[in-house]
């Protein structure tokens, strides 16, 4: 289960290398990926959430003896 959100990081950190965010105004992928209003694509968006509930589902006790759905 500790993997299971593995591909969803891959996919943002690689969407947010190719924003604005990181290769113009040269800030970290953190910063980029936190910021409330954020100056990245919609689908950087998207994955942050999916991953964020990803993250959240492997600490969730409902769910610990299914498993975290995954990517």
């Amino acid at each position: 289960m500790a993997k299971s959100c593995k591909g969803l990081a891959m996919e943002l950190v690689k969407c947010l290398s190719e924003s604005d965010c990181v290769k113009v105004d040269k800030r970290s992928y953190r910063e980029c990926a936190g910021e409330k209003v954020p100056s990245i694509s919609s689908e950087c968006v998207g994955l942050r959430e999916t991953y964020f509930n990803c993250k959240r589902g492997q600490v969730d006790m409902r769910a610990r003896i299914r498993g975290n759905k995954g990517y």
